[in-house]
Protein backbone atom coordinates (compact mmCIF):
# COMPACT_ATOMS: atom_id res chain seq x y z
CA UNK A 1 0.00 0.00 0.00
CA UNK A 2 1.60 3.08 -1.04
CA UNK A 3 0.09 6.05 0.85
CA UNK A 4 1.23 8.84 -1.81
CA UNK A 5 -0.07 7.22 -4.39
CA UNK A 6 -3.38 6.33 -2.36
CA UNK A 7 -3.93 10.36 -1.94
CA UNK A 8 -3.40 11.25 -5.54
CA UNK A 9 -6.49 8.95 -6.64
CA UNK A 10 -8.43 9.59 -3.69
CA UNK A 11 -7.61 12.94 -2.44
CA UNK A 12 -9.73 15.28 -4.36
CA UNK A 13 -12.86 13.13 -4.21
CA UNK A 14 -12.73 13.37 -0.47
CA UNK A 15 -11.65 16.88 0.06
CA UNK A 16 -14.58 17.69 -2.16
CA UNK A 17 -17.14 15.82 0.24
CA UNK A 18 -15.01 17.39 2.85
CA UNK A 19 -15.88 20.46 1.62
CA UNK A 20 -19.24 19.71 1.01
CA UNK A 21 -19.95 18.81 4.89
CA UNK A 22 -18.26 21.50 6.33
CA UNK A 23 -18.61 24.46 3.90
CA UNK A 24 -14.75 25.09 4.95
CA UNK A 25 -12.47 24.97 2.66
CA UNK A 26 -9.19 25.04 5.56
CA UNK A 27 -11.16 23.05 7.76
CA UNK A 28 -11.58 19.93 5.16
CA UNK A 29 -8.33 20.34 4.25
CA UNK A 30 -7.00 19.84 7.76
CA UNK A 31 -9.54 16.90 8.34
CA UNK A 32 -7.93 15.60 4.53
CA UNK A 33 -5.02 15.80 6.45
CA UNK A 34 -5.58 14.09 9.31
CA UNK A 35 -7.29 11.43 7.83
CA UNK A 36 -4.06 10.37 5.47
CA UNK A 37 -2.34 10.41 9.05
CA UNK A 38 -4.53 8.47 9.95
CA UNK A 39 -3.70 5.86 7.16
CA UNK A 40 -0.30 6.21 7.09
CA UNK A 41 0.17 5.43 11.05
CA UNK A 42 -2.86 2.95 11.38
CA UNK A 43 -3.12 1.62 8.04
CA UNK A 44 -6.67 -0.26 7.59
CA UNK A 45 -5.99 -4.37 7.80
CA UNK A 46 -7.19 -4.75 4.48
CA UNK A 47 -7.37 -2.24 1.22
CA UNK A 48 -9.69 -4.38 -0.35
CA UNK A 49 -12.83 -0.76 0.27
CA UNK A 50 -10.04 1.72 1.13
CA UNK A 51 -11.95 4.45 -0.55
CA UNK A 52 -14.94 3.23 1.99
CA UNK A 53 -12.34 3.48 5.52
CA UNK A 54 -10.91 6.65 4.08
CA UNK A 55 -14.48 8.27 3.63
CA UNK A 56 -15.25 6.53 7.33
CA UNK A 57 -12.36 8.04 9.15
CA UNK A 58 -12.81 11.09 7.41
CA UNK A 59 -16.76 11.55 8.34
CA UNK A 60 -15.09 10.33 12.11
CA UNK A 61 -12.62 13.02 11.97
CA UNK A 62 -15.50 15.51 11.10
CA UNK A 63 -17.78 13.60 13.89
CA UNK A 64 -14.80 14.80 16.25
CA UNK A 65 -14.44 17.95 15.59
CA UNK A 66 -18.02 18.64 16.00
CA UNK A 67 -17.99 17.29 19.45
CA UNK A 68 -15.01 19.35 20.22
CA UNK A 69 -16.90 22.50 20.02
CA UNK A 70 -19.07 24.84 17.95
CA UNK A 71 -17.41 27.77 17.10
CA UNK A 72 -15.84 26.48 13.57
CA UNK A 73 -19.43 25.48 12.85
CA UNK A 74 -20.79 28.68 13.24
CA UNK A 75 -18.36 30.27 10.80
CA UNK A 76 -19.38 27.59 8.25
CA UNK A 77 -23.28 28.61 8.81
CA UNK A 78 -22.30 31.77 7.65
CA UNK A 79 -21.01 30.65 4.65
CA UNK A 80 -17.10 31.49 5.21
CA UNK A 81 -15.03 29.65 2.16
CA UNK A 82 -17.85 27.39 0.65
CA UNK A 83 -16.80 28.72 -2.69
CA UNK A 84 -14.56 26.03 -5.16
CA UNK A 85 -11.16 27.47 -5.73
CA UNK A 86 -10.63 26.01 -9.33
CA UNK A 87 -13.86 27.58 -10.76
CA UNK A 88 -13.42 30.82 -12.93
CA UNK A 89 -14.60 34.19 -11.53
CA UNK A 90 -18.49 34.60 -12.34
CA UNK A 91 -19.96 37.53 -13.76
CA UNK A 92 -21.20 39.72 -10.45
CA UNK A 93 -24.95 39.28 -10.80
CA UNK A 94 -24.26 35.60 -11.38
CA UNK A 95 -21.78 35.64 -8.28
CA UNK A 96 -24.61 36.77 -6.46
CA UNK A 97 -27.43 34.56 -7.53
CA UNK A 98 -24.65 31.54 -7.22
CA UNK A 99 -24.00 32.85 -3.48
CA UNK A 100 -27.38 33.08 -2.75
CA UNK A 101 -28.25 29.19 -3.81
CA UNK A 102 -25.09 27.82 -2.39
CA UNK A 103 -26.14 29.76 1.44
CA UNK A 104 -29.92 28.34 0.81
CA UNK A 105 -28.77 24.92 0.30
CA UNK A 106 -25.72 24.98 2.54
CA UNK A 107 -28.14 26.15 5.23
CA UNK A 108 -30.91 23.25 4.25
CA UNK A 109 -27.72 20.96 4.49
CA UNK A 110 -26.67 22.17 7.85
CA UNK A 111 -29.98 21.64 9.35
CA UNK A 112 -29.82 17.58 8.40
CA UNK A 113 -28.27 15.61 11.07
CA UNK A 114 -24.59 14.47 10.72
CA UNK A 115 -25.65 10.95 9.26
CA UNK A 116 -28.25 12.36 6.98
CA UNK A 117 -25.72 15.32 5.21
CA UNK A 118 -22.83 12.03 5.27
CA UNK A 119 -25.63 9.68 3.81
CA UNK A 120 -26.54 12.30 0.95
CA UNK A 121 -22.81 13.84 0.37
CA UNK A 122 -21.31 9.93 0.09
CA UNK A 123 -24.16 9.67 -2.18
CA UNK A 124 -23.23 12.69 -4.64
CA UNK A 125 -19.76 11.19 -4.56
CA UNK A 126 -21.21 8.11 -5.90
CA UNK A 127 -20.58 5.46 -3.16
CA UNK A 128 -22.77 2.24 -2.70
CA UNK A 129 -25.28 1.58 -0.52
CA UNK A 130 -22.89 -1.03 1.44
CA UNK A 131 -20.19 1.74 1.60
CA UNK A 132 -22.91 4.04 2.83
CA UNK A 133 -24.15 1.93 5.33
CA UNK A 134 -20.60 0.86 6.73
CA UNK A 135 -20.18 4.62 6.85
CA UNK A 136 -23.02 5.44 8.81
CA UNK A 137 -23.49 2.43 10.78
CA UNK A 138 -26.98 1.36 9.71
CA UNK A 139 -27.95 -1.59 6.80
CA UNK A 140 -27.66 -1.58 3.42
CA UNK A 141 -31.46 -2.01 2.95
CA UNK A 142 -32.10 1.14 5.11
CA UNK A 143 -29.90 3.52 2.91
CA UNK A 144 -32.34 3.92 0.12
CA UNK A 145 -34.90 5.24 2.80
CA UNK A 146 -32.51 7.49 4.73
CA UNK A 147 -31.74 8.81 1.59
CA UNK A 148 -35.18 9.43 0.21
CA UNK A 149 -36.26 10.89 3.89
CA UNK A 150 -32.68 13.13 3.68
CA UNK A 151 -33.43 14.64 0.03
CA UNK A 152 -36.62 15.72 1.32
CA UNK A 153 -35.92 17.28 4.39
CA UNK A 154 -33.81 19.38 2.38
CA UNK A 155 -36.59 19.69 -0.45
CA UNK A 156 -39.17 21.12 2.27
CA UNK A 157 -36.01 23.53 3.50
CA UNK A 158 -35.83 24.85 0.13
CA UNK A 159 -39.72 25.29 -0.90
CA UNK A 160 -39.60 29.19 0.27
CA UNK A 161 -36.34 29.86 -1.16
CA UNK A 162 -37.38 30.00 -4.97
CA UNK A 163 -41.09 31.65 -3.64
Amino acid sequence: MDPAAIYRSESEALFRYLLRMTGDSDLAADLLQETFLLLVRKPPASSENLKGWLFRVATNQLRDHARRGKRRMALVAQGAGAEALADPPPWPDQALVGREECGAVRRALDRLSLRDRTILLMRQEGFRHRQIAETVGTTTGSVGTLIARALDRVRRELEGYHE
